[in-house]
């Protein structure tokens, strides 16, 4: 031992415990860890979680304590989980029985007061291990901050660390042997053996005295009923992109979950850790190979997830009041759009649409077992340089699941499931592709259109139907994938060229175009003042390194999550009287489109469905339990903006000015419905479906009602045609 070095008392170290345990407060003045206690014996909860953060503000706790837990966790484990056995208090409810367990443990503890044993065996007394019916684990600082997988260094080994990474892969959950019990077949006599490691050497020979002094060589049989396992679970920790240095490849270390902690993760999660890291030794054969090489792990403590699933998040008391407060702003639509990546100019539409592809619709399950999906698929096809892949990496942020991948890196495989060997079993493993991971979330697919036809075709299933039908390497099976497809796109030739068809420049095939609810075409074209405009907007970020004043507070990603979260729990329904508005709608896009000599869009009853999707989808953000006439108006109107660069490059070849455009579309209204008037409503919503605004209608109608085209009424501001 090094001088000066002081030992410590693990005896006043474990009455240090017991006070923290007995006497620490909660933030009410509550028997904070008393209750957990409670909770135990009443068999309710099998964790007890003791926090740094409470020992640290406990007054009778020094540093150096604080420090010695930190510095020899897995020692203090032990000594926390001996306090939680003097201290266990009698239960005070009734719980289910394990009778097994009960029974033996009865019959053991019985046999121990009998002193039934030599007594003097060590092998043969009862380990209090086995006893235990619960889990001590020791949660790291909250505040602090986590270090990344190459700062975890040698000097760390048997401490605390707090680490973060994102999950890559993990095993299945499998029981671990904790304690083994033999019963020798010569003396009767019930043989323990604490299992410490991933590996063991069973005993053969009974141990005991009785055996000894008869000189019999008593045969063991291990005890499976009446020895103790422990759920466990190896997960493969990577390093964050961010924290790579350059030209480097990421860093894994392996952790243990063990307990309560396992299933807690999903590959593709990025999570805080804390835990102990320790050194694994090699075994067998490879421990010859290795010479003194060990390898290390991390013994996981606490689990932090960086995103909450929608259905996990809870709201904290603040959320709540802010999240009404938003919900009751009338223009919360436009609000939640806009803080949808705020330092990109313009695309107010896309942004909406991206908004609603966040907030979904529920998925329908019919009586016979059918289902229809309820996530919205979105393509935004565009010109370079119109910010696509900037749009799609904000959404990545935002969603609490996202995956985002490219065209070209991605093989069909890639995408959907591979067929692997597992390291550690040698057996074949499914693993899962880009769209099983975002299965609940999303997955965004940029450079959508260089994809290799036949890797293409693995995500047409996905978008329909939602699952992965895989039949390889004797695997047949099914995986869900109830993924959003968020795809970004070139036209064919690189950029929009304006004298070929639609149907050429979007070169996707038909079967793709209708299960996407909305194709997004963002032309890049001239225009003087919306270039002074983007330019001056870029060159502000640029220099600001935020965007320029959106008139409000743009909402943290972090509150978008949680209105959403909140906007995701509402199931809304179509009333009937929107039925026959919403067929009426649908076949007068169809009867548009068989007009047209080059249709912009392909519509088909998928189509249909967009709209009910996005109607519902508008509603949530409402917290509205039904559908309104105003979600289908909205959802019609960004089907039709989606092809509006396209339209106005129409108008533009056919000659007509706004004014002039307008004064046709309520023309044909009039003559459609046989009728004279047409309300004010009725025309802005008619003419809003072709990206012209209110302030260009009240130009039409007073240019028109100068020439003595027709009356305008003087507060409703409605249409009656003068009969020439």
């Amino acid at each position: 031992m090094a001088p000066g070095a002081k030992t410590v008392d693990y005896a006043g170290e474990r009455a240090l415990a017991k006070d923290f345990l007995t006497n620490f407060a909660g933030p009410h003045g509550e028997p904070k860890y008393q209750n957990i206690l409670q909770d135990i014996a009443n068999r309710k909860i099998r964790a007890v979680q003791i926090e740094l953060d409470d020992l640290f503000h406990y007054k009778d706790v020094d540093e150096e304590f604080l420090q010695r837990v930190t510095e020899n966790t897995k020692r203090y484990i032990g000594i926390f989980a001996e306090a939680v056995d003097e201290l266990m208090p009698e239960p005070t409810e009734a719980f289910t029985v394990d009778e097994d367990r009960d029974i033996l443990m009865t019959q053991r503890v019985d046999e121990g007061a009998d002193g039934g044993a030599d007594g003097t065996d060590p092998l043969q007394r009862m380990p209090p291990e086995i006893k235990r019916f619960f889990e001590v684990y020791i949660k790291a600082f909250s505040k602090a901050t986590p270090l990344t997988l190459r700062q975890v260094k040698a000097s760390n080994i048997g401490q605390l660390v707090k680490i973060s990474g994102i999950v890559t892969r993990c095993s299945d959950v499998k029981p671990l042997m904790q304690v083994a019990v033999y019963t020798c077949e010569e003396c009767g006599f019930e043989i323990y053996q604490e299992v410490t490691a991933r590996v063991f050497m069973p005993l053969f020979e009974c141990p005991s005295q009785r055996c000894k002094l008869n000189k019999a060589k008593g045969n063991l049989i291990l005890q499976l009923r009446a020895s103790k396992f422990l759920k466990f679970q190896e997960v493969k920790l990577q390093e964050l992109a961010e924290h790579v240095p350059k030209g480097h490849i990421p860093r894994s270390l392996t952790a243990h979950l063990r307990g309560e902690l396992t299933r807690k993760v999903a590959p593709g999660d990025v999570v805080e850790m804390s835990g102990v890291f320790l050194p694994m030794p090699y075994h067998g054969f490879r421990a010859m190979r290795a010479g003194l090489v060990a390898d290390t792990y991390l013994e996981a403590m606490s689990i932090t997830h960086f995103k909450k699933k929608y259905e996990e998040y809870e709201l904290k008391g603040d959320e709540q009041e802010q999240i009404d407060r938003l919900a009751e702003d009338g223009d919360i639509y436009s609000k939640l759009s806009k803080s949808l990546a705020p330092e990109i100019f313009g695309h107010e539409d896309v942004k909406k649409a991206l908004l609603l592809l966040l907030v979904g619709a529920p998925h329908r399950k019919l009586a016979d077992g059918m289902k229809i999906r309820g996530d919205l698929h979105i393509c935004l096809m565009g010109d370079p340089g119109v910010a696509k892949s900037q749009l799609l990496k904000h959404i990545i942020n935002v969603a609490p699941r996202g995956v985002y991948t490219t065209g070209k890196g991605s093989s069909g495989v890639g995408l959907t499931a591979a067929v692997q060997k597992d390291p550690v079993t040698n057996e074949f493993v499914l693993e899962g592709g880009a769209l099983v991971l975002a299965d609940m979330g999303i997955c965004a697919i940029d450079e959508f259109d260089k994809m290799e036809e036949s890797d293409r075709t693995a995500i047409h299933e996905v978008m329909e139907q939602q699952t992965v039908s895989i039949a390889k390497a004797g695997i047949t099976t099914s995986l869900n994938a109830r993924t959003a497809v968020l795809a970004a796109a070139n036209p064919a030739w690189g950029r929009y060229d304006m004298r070929r068809t639609p149907a050429e420049n979007i070169n996707l095939p038909p079967a793709l175009l209708s299960r996407f609810d909305l194709l997004w075409l963002i032309l890049d074209r001239a225009d003087m003042e919306n270039d002074l405009e983007m330019a001056r907007h870029v060159v502000h970020v640029h220099q600001h390194l935020e965007s320029p004043a959106l008139g409000f507070t743009a909402l943290e990603p972090s509150v978008l999550r949680a209105y959403i979260s909140a906007a995701r729990r509402v199931t809304p329904s179509v009333p009937r009287d929107l039925e026959e508005y919403i067929a009426t709608a649908y076949s007068s896009i169809r009867q548009e489109e068989a007009k047209s000599n080059a249709p912009h869009s392909y519509t088909t009853i998928r189509t249909l469905l967009s709209i009910v999707r996005i109607s519902i989808a508008l509603a949530r953000l409402r917290f509205s339990e039904t559908v309104a006439q105003s979600d289908v108006d909205e959802a019609l109107r960004l089907m039709q903006m989606s092809k509006y660069s396209l339209y106005s490059d129409d108008r533009q070849r056919s000659g007509l000015d706004a004014i002039s455009d307008i004064y046709s579309i309520l023309r044909d209204e009039a003559a459609r419905t046989s009728s004279m008037d047409v309300k004010f409503a009725h025309a802005l919503n008619l003419i809003s479906r072709k990206g012209y605004s209110e302030a260009q209608l009240k130009e039409c109608l007073e240019e028109y009602a100068s020439l003595n085209v027709w009356q305008i009424h003087q507060t409703t501001f409605d249409i009656h045609f003068i009969d020439a």
